[in-house]
Parts: C-alpha cells; sequence; structure tokens
C-alpha cells in the first residue's frame, strides 16, 4: 500500500503511526507518507502526486476543499459538505470522501450510545469544516436537535442553511449558548481553542453544565483540555478528540482496502501513545 498525508504543516501528524498500525493488523505491507505542501505550489504538487501511484490519502488543513478542483469525482457525503479528508486513488481517478463526521459519530457511540435515542438535543460550538461533517452526521444518526454557536453567527447561520438535513438547527450566540448550556444532552467543541500552545484558553464558560451531559472536544493535543478539565468538574461524560482521530482514520483504511480493522485495542494503544506511556 501507498499512503499518504497532504496538508500544511503536517509533521506533527499522528496518522502515519495510526495507518502503519493498520496496516501491521491486516497484514498488508506498505508505508504512509506525509507530504508537506507549500500553498503557492499547491497545483504543481498535485500534478505530481498523481504520477506517484498512490492507492489513496488523506487531505487536512488547509487542503480539504482545495483538493476537490484535482478530483474525478465525490460521495455524497463530500459532496454535501464541500469538503474531502480522503481521496482513493482509482483506475477512474481520484475520488473524494468525508470520514469526519461519521467517523465522530462512531466514536461517540461506542463510548454514549445512549445518546442516540431519538430525543438528545446537541450544541455544536464552531462553524468549520470539522464542525461541518460533524453536524450532518449527528443529524443523519438521529440527534433530534443540532444549535451551532459560532463567535460570527453568521457562519452558525450559513452552515445551516448548506446542509440537508430533516431535524432541527438554530444557530445561536456564545453568549447564548453559555446561557442555555443546561438543555443540552451533548456540547461539541470543534474548534482550535485549547489546542497547545493556547491551552488555557476556553470557548464558553462551563457555569452553567448540568451533571452527565457529554462533552466532546475534537483537540486532541492536550488529551484532556481545559474544556474537558472543567466538564470534568462538574460532573460530565467526557468524550475526547483523540478517540474521532483514530475513527476517521479507520473508516478511510476500509475505503482504501476494503477491510474492516478492529480498532477497540488498537485505542488502547493510541492512547498510551499519547500519554507517553
Amino acid at each position: 500500500m501507498n499512503l499518504g498525508l497532504i496538508g500544511h504543516p503536517v509533521g506533527h501528524s499522528l496518522s502515519p503511526w495510526i495507518h502503519n498500525q493498520l496496516m501491521q493488523q491486516q497484514g498488508l505491507n506498505g508505508e504512509y507518507k506525509l507530504y508537506d505542501i507549500d500553498p503557492e505550489q499547491f497545483d504543481e504538487r498535485m500534478a505530481w502526486l498523481k504520477t506517484q501511484n498512490l492507492d489513496g490519502f488523506n487531505v487536512t488543513v488547509p487542503y480539504k476543499e482545495k483538493i476537490i478542483a484535482h478530483l474525478d469525482g465525490l460521495d455524497t457525503s463530500a459532496r454535501h459538505l464541500g469538503a474531502v479528508n480522503t481521496v482513493k486513488c482509482t483506475e477512474e481517478g481520484w475520488i473524494g470522501y468525508n470520514t469526519d463526521g461519521i467517523g465522530f459519530v462512531y466514536s461517540l457511540k461506542q463510548r454514549y450510545p445512549d445518546l442516540f435515542n431519538g430525543s438528545a438535543k446537541a450544541l455544536l460550538l464552531g462553524s468549520g469544516g470539522a464542525a461541518r461533517g460533524i453536524f450532518e452526521a449527528l443529524i443523519r444518526e438521529g440527534i433530534q436537535e443540532v444549535n451551532v454557536s459560532n463567535r460570527t453567527v453568521e457562519r452558525a447561520e450559513k452552515l445551516i442553511k448548506e446542509l440537508p438535513f430533516d431535524g432541527k438547527a438554530d444557530a445561536v450566540t456564545l453568549a447564548d449558548a453559555e446561557q442555555t448550556l443546561g438543555m443540552y444532552d451533548l456540547v461539541i467543541q470543534t474548534t482550535t481553542v485549547g489546542m497547545s500552545p493556547e491551552e488555557d484558553s476556553l470557548i464558553i464558560a462551563m457555569e452553567r453544565l448540568t451533571k452527565g451531559t457529554v462533552v466532546s472536544d475534537i483537540v486532541y493535543r492536550p488529551m484532556k483540555t481545559k474544556l474537558l478539565a472543567e466538564a470534568d468538574k462538574r460532573g460530565a461524560r467526557l468524550h475526547f478528540g483523540h478517540e474521532m482521530l483514530l475513527q476517521q482514520a479507520v473508516y478511510a483504511f476500509s475505503i482504501w482496502t476494503g477491510t474492516s480493522p478492529e480498532s477497540k485495542l488498537l485505542l488502547q494503544e493510541f492512547e498510551q501513545k499519547l500519554k507517553g506511556v
């Protein structure tokens, strides 16, 4: 297998470790390379990449939307989202997928299946690419209501209007999100707030959080962000960013290989790696 990741920067990525473990688990030979691509050379480098006989590659910031111009097809989710994080290289060309949302929901279901009872209300903090994928997947999996909060409310409104869904959703200010925090069963932080080296940052205060609420942060460095630490103090149930990271990678790997990797043990090993054990 010839796999890889394109983005800028990518040197910090844990994807090589994950996919090398998956290849080993499935008895496949190959390697997963990092391609750090200068934005000014993107188009030229994509033409070069098409000569490298890749089986597939992941796409991270800032190219999840820009890559689409170089693709020969999109799956339904990627088309709805207007963003791609996984490309399969086929005889018909490069086909784009988005595994962020489905990876998030699968990891959440593994830990807290009770959330998917048809009556849960969720608050999504942020309206970027990750938020779009998670929003669509939550609606598709039966979360009753998904409200979106962002520093710029217009961006939250735009996200809701652009994605097809059958559920209930409203755009709310961050101030309103703080005040109404207690009404939600699930709170998801999808921005870079709290990521190293700004570990002490919070996107909203957590004082009104209700005990037992599931709080998720897609930031995985640090593993336990300030948001999760504050939620933990208030009796919340926690869901960590590395769980989504692993599951979206597993889905991408399945797209490339047609295999069904086992992820439970791998998740434990991944946690140990992140903790430096």
